[in-house]
């Protein structure tokens, strides 16, 4: 590497590991929490049959944060969170986890935080377009229509619907092994401590089991060549048409609305 990369990367890093970008990425994880809190209470909304149209997704939460006054001002605030978050993750995809010994262990940190630096950053996008206007549309469902027209679409669209399943049971396995709890500093006050392990425990198992059904429902999808049938908020819908799914689904709105708490926390106590 020449003298001039290694400059290039210096300054790289010390952008990413800046103190605004942290801070952002603190904003970002705590809006994140709030996400999860709207996409909890249409959920809720949903199994109680009160819904008004509104979408259990990312998107309809931030389409419900723009209706609100000063709303399309906060979505701003959100990009730019997410953005901060998607930046952080990035250098940790790139440079971070070198306290780990293992290299198997390191280089599945690295791949899972470039997974969430792409989530944040698709965030990012659905909130800018959301607070310019632009986010009616169903992202997830015309994103699998487009691949289900190209060739061979319903096979990348099944391996993605069994990727997003395993991506699921591995939430749920976290959630149960509370591995969250590795990428935090956990407040002393034993309370505290106590609520932020509890919420991550429900709250990433309850989102693990909506992923998962997402997963099956985005398999479908392929199956059946209708677009339609992915993402959350079809996946929600859907188990509320189903024998005691109203019930099942009150559990994983209380579930998310948990994951969206400990977000809270984990703004405060994630080491970033």
């Amino acid at each position: 590497m020449s003298g001039e990369a290694r400059a290039a990367e210096r300054s790289a890093r010390r952008a990413a590991r800046s103190t605004p970008v942290k801070v952002g990425a603190r904003i970002g994880i705590a809006a994140y929490g709030l996400t999860h809190l709207l996409v909890a209470w249409a959920a809720l909304q949903i199994a109680f049959g009160t819904d008004g149209g509104e979408r259990a997704d990312q998107t309809g939460a931030f389409q419900t944060i723009s209706q609100q006054p000063l709303g399309r001002v906060l979505l701003w605030a959100l990009v730019v969170g997410f953005a901060a978050v998607a930046l952080w993750r990035l250098q940790e995809a790139a440079w971070g986890f070198a306290y780990e010994q293992e290299r198997t262990t390191k280089v599945r940190l690295r791949a899972t935080s470039a997974g969430k630096a792409v989530i944040f950053a698709v965030l990012a996008a659905l909130a800018a377009r959301t607070a310019a206007g632009n986010g009616g549309g169903g992202g997830q469902q015309q994103a699998t229509a487009g691949v289900l027209e190209l060739p061979g679409g319903q096979l990348i669209v099944g391996a993605v619907g069994i990727g997003v399943l395993v991506t699921g049971a591995v939430t749920v396995f976290s959630g149960v092994q509370q591995r969250f709890r590795r990428a935090m500093s956990l407040p002393s006050d034993r309370r505290a401590r106590e609520v932020a392990l509890r919420t991550g425990q429900v709250g990433f198992v309850a989102k693990g089991v909506a992923i998962g059904i997402v997963g099956v429902l985005v398999v479908i999808a392929a199956v059946r060549f209708r677009p339609e049938e992915a993402g959350l908020d079809a996946a929600l819908r859907t188990l509320a048409w189903q024998p005691f799914g109203p019930y099942l689904l009150v559990v994983i709105a209380l579930g998310v609305l948990a994951y969206g708490v400990f977000c809270f926390f984990d703004a405060r106590y994630h080491r970033v």
